[in-house]
């Protein structure tokens, strides 16, 4: 009989509504039953795409003793991480500070008002290997509960209390700094994080540390900016771009890309990028498509624009919902030819291939793919990276080797047999799509969909395809219709056939906010930048933290929440707070006669200068906004029409290459454009001339005087300084 869960829109919640587990979702109803009952609460936290969390649910939630168990000594909820990164992001946080360290699923342990007293991830079934077990550790923690509650409590009390303290003196000083102050303290941070990443660097692999291996986008995005600082020409420009290009270009060539399909998936198990964890999250894909479209801007080099056309195809492809939203994730796990794995289901299962099956599918050009991706009669995966055993035989599609290498192998000209590699992996990706597809979790998450919408519309200039620009536009329209309720002016975190209950996050608002302004600039189109800064205006109403500074993670209100917290670490998603300063000063450069956004920006940055200051390395993206507040405010503003070839023109001069920050605005004509002009009274000051694109730059007020070559336009970037 299905459990409290079976009324939920979550896919991920959905998967644990037949459990035998009588589980309820986060509410008033489980809190009321723990508080009456005097049970403590087991909160289990996953989402749909997570393998190990597919692995303890099979093992664990499905088995009836340990149900049984389960239901008679604990009030069990499930959380669906994604909906609910706010309780995600405290107990996380608990997790982390007892054990050293956090991940998918989150078991933990809750008095009935919510505090926690124990914790961890995955949990085995039994005990063994020196671990012991679920249903060992429910009994443990059950004889605990009854012979010494009032410890259990205490502790929660104390490590909620250090918690807390933490929260509130990880704040700096309420005396502002100097700027002269902030310019010493973002060159030192500059300077630490970048010899942090040097050192990382792993030389032989590309990326930093060693296994498992994470696509941590911030990274690469710092780097890019502090070769633009040094100057690209530059030794220190120069090293910083080898750190971004050589990872990428091993990130290009390793399983963790997908060669037939496209895409990205979340991270290798190994430190060479070659044995994937083989869920693609959406987050993921907007991230470093950004990162091979920066590389692209600062060498030039197609290769890098072609893997972030291969990336926005796949999106497009394969995550893209009906009404033009993008899916959260596709899943690491599908259903095993053979019936093994987990519920039947292994991990990979839709991505590997046997050797056979590749000779079958390609005939007389399978020997071309097998040398060039490494695959081999016996498969290519060290058992030491297939601890259970999903992948014996299997081989996964890695680049061995160079293309020119490949060709002269075969006697053929570079183009021909790249032509013949196209064409062979089309006909893999065909033949695996008659394959039993992992789950994909088509909920829509608001900051997730609002990178996308940042990726595609920077994509469609620097890549000159406007029709990106229109993907974005779709996209946002969507959240807007779905996800907005323009009374109150507040967004939602997730839409699933309705919208979701849960009001949106800090990051929904940061990420949006980010795409809606890459979107103006991309199609200039005032709507997108007004709607920008109404939904600014609301974050700081419900968000900012008036005391200390900074945003928090969640809306101030909420009773069920132990801990409210601020984002300040920039991992897998950027920190909500990184974005947000980014935010601020990009509406303080386009709308410079209002000091608020300035203010607001420098404010955040100072709210979390204890972090960025003691571990550059944790907040590499709040220090690209740290070049944000130390640089001259300067604006691009182009006037034309924005569908003509001179406006794209003039609009690649701004975009073709990196270097300084600047507000591109547009004076088209549009229809929104008086209402931006009423915020911007300039705007209505630039004059334009017919069949032309004039572009005015301006900085410290003063403006030069108008060009209408792109060349002119790039010559003025090249002589105007830019930085303090």
């Amino acid at each position: 009989m299905p459990n409290r869960l079976a009324h939920s829109t979550s896919p991920y919640l959905l998967q644990h509504a037949d459990n035998p587990v009588d589980w309820m979702p986060w509410g008033e109803e489980a809190f009321a039953r723990a508080e009456r009952e005097q049970k403590p609460i087991l909160l289990s936290i996953g989402y749909a795409t997570c393998h190990w969390c597919h692995v303890m649910a099979h093992e664990s939630f499905e088995d009836a003793d340990i149900a049984e168990y389960l239901n008679a000594h604990f009030v069990p909820i499930k959380v669906d991480r994604e909906e609910r990164p706010d309780v995600d992001r405290v107990y996380m946080s608990y997790v982390q500070a007892i054990t050293g360290q956090g991940g998918w699923p989150l078991n933990v342990w809750l008095t009935p008002d919510r505090k926690p007293f124990f914790g961890g991830t995955y949990f085995p079934p039994e005990d063994g290997h020196g671990r012991r077990g679920f249903l060992s550790l429910l009994r443990a923690i059950t004889e605990a509960w009854q012979k010494h509650r009032d410890q259990l409590v205490h502790e929660a009390n104390r490590v909620l209390a250090t918690l807390a303290h933490h929260t509130r003196n990880a704040a700096a000083p309420e005396e502002p700094s100097a700027e002269k102050e902030l310019i010493d303290a973002g060159s030192e941070a500059f300077e630490q994080c970048f010899t942090h990443l040097h050192e990382a660097f792993d030389e032989e692999n590309g990326g930093f540390g060693g296994a498992p291996k994470f696509p941590r986008a911030s990274n690469l995005h710092f780097l890019v900016r502090a070769a633009c600082i040094q100057g690209v020409d530059t030794d220190a420009g120069r090293r910083a771009l080898e750190l971004v290009t050589g990872t990428l270009r091993s990130m290009a060539r390793g399983g963790i890309h997908d060669h037939v399909g496209g895409g990205f998936h979340r991270y290798s198990v190994d430190a060479g990028w070659f044995v994937p964890h083989f869920e693609k999250m959406l987050y993921d894909q907007a991230q470093i498509a950004l990162n091979y479209l920066e590389a692209y801007q600062a060498t030039g080099h197609e290769a890098y624009a072609q893997v972030a056309r291969d990336i926005f195809e796949y999106a497009e492809r394969d995550l893209l919902l009906e009404g033009g939203a993008y899916a959260s994730a596709e899943d690491a796990d599908s259903p095993a030819p053979d019936g093994q794995g987990h519920g039947g289901k292994a991990e990979g299962a839709f991505y590997v291939w046997t050797k056979t099956e590749i000779e079958s599918v390609l005939g007389p050009a399978a020997p071309l793919i097998c040398l060039h991706f490494g695959v081999s009669d016996d498969g290519n995966v060290p058992p030491e990276f297939d601890p259970h055993h999903e992948l014996a035989g299997k081989n996964i599609l890695h680049q061995r080797q160079s293309l020119l290498d490949t060709a002269e192998q075969f006697n053929l000209t570079p183009e021909e047999a790249s032509d013949r590699l196209v064409e062979a992996l089309e006909k893999l990706r065909l033949t695996r799509e008659r394959r039993a597809r992992p789950l994909r979790d088509d909920k829509v998450i608001t900051a997730w969909n609002g990178l996308m919408v940042s990726a595609l519309a920077r994509a469609s200039v620097v890549l000159r395809q406007p029709e990106l620009a229109s993907c974005a536009e779709r996209t946002a329209a969507f959240l807007e219709q779905q996800l907005h309720d323009p009374a109150r002016s507040v967004l939602f975190r997730s839409y699933r056939g309705i919208r979701g209950e849960a009001e949106a996050f800090a990051e929904d608002y940061a990420c949006l906010i980010q795409g809606l302004l890459d979107l103006y600039e991309a199609t200039g189109r005032a709507r997108w930048f007004l709607w920008a800064l109404k939904l600014q205006e609301t974050f700081d109403r419900n968000f900012w933290d008036e005391a200390k500074g900074g945003y928090f993670a969640s809306q101030a209100g909420d009773q069920h929440l132990v801990l409210r917290l601020k984002d300040d670490y920039d991992g897998a998603e950027p920190a909500a707070n990184s974005v947000a300063a980014m935010n601020l000063f990009r509406l303080g450069y386009a709308l410079p006669d209002e000091q608020r956004w300035f203010e607001r920006g420098r404010a955040t940055l100072r709210a979390l200068e204890p972090q960025w200051t003691r571990h550059p390395h944790a907040l590499p993206q709040l220090l690209c906004a740290v070049e944000y507040a130390l640089s001259s405010p300067r604006q691009v503003v182009l006037v034309g029409d924005p569908a003509s070839e001179s406006f794209r023109a003039m609009q690649q001069a701004v975009f073709s290459r990196l270097g300084a920050r600047r507000a591109v605005l547009a004076v088209t004509g549009g229809a929104d454009e008086g209402a931006l002009s009423v915020r911007l009274p300039a705007l209505s000051g630039y004059k334009g001339r017919e069949g032309a694109t004039l572009a005015y730059v301006c900085e410290r007020e003063t403006c030069l005087p108008a060009v209408d070559t792109p060349a002119s336009l790039e010559a003025l970037f090249a002589t105007t300084p830019s930085v303090h």
